[in-house]
């Protein structure tokens, strides 16, 4: 889906029904029959980029960050009938962009992801550690 007009939105309020339908569309595994769980994900984060088409919500980005060292981009959804499309790379940029270039950009890649992320200029990390969530 080239040449489709997408509208960029920062921190606009999103319905957890249209996060829940992306998440499913784009293939991201997330919670996504539990709700109340997905509006509390959206509720307090420090950076939310969405990308429309018309009203339709089409990608998401939701990061952490402090604005000043570091910021983990815990979620990056596209809709897979807007894949390709240059989306996901613009919530990256804009993202990069908000939080400047003094701030490192962390994410944890889903493992179908895994080639997409060095194309955007990521580099991997073998210096990572993480405790799962246990559900």
């Amino acid at each position: 889906m080239t040449n489709v007009p997408v509208e960029y939105r920062h921190n606009y309020p999103l319905d957890p029904l249209d996060v829940v339908r992306v998440f499913d569309q784009s293939g991201l595994k997330r919670p996504t029959g539990d709700l109340p769980r997905i509006a509390r994900m959206f509720s307090v984060p420090s950076l939310v980029l969405s990308a429309w088409v018309g009203n339709e919500l089409v990608g998401l980005s939701r990061s952490l960050t402090d604005y000043a060292y570091c910021c983990y981009l815990s979620d990056l959804a596209v809709d897979k009938k807007y894949q390709g499309a240059g989306i996901g790379k613009e919530l990256v940029r804009r993202t990069q962009a908000i939080i400047g270039d003094q701030v490192s950009l962390i994410l944890l890649s889903a493992p179908d992801a895994m080639s997409y992320y060095p194309a955007l200029g990521f580099e991997p990390a073998g210096s990572a550690f993480l405790i799962r969530r246990k559900h």
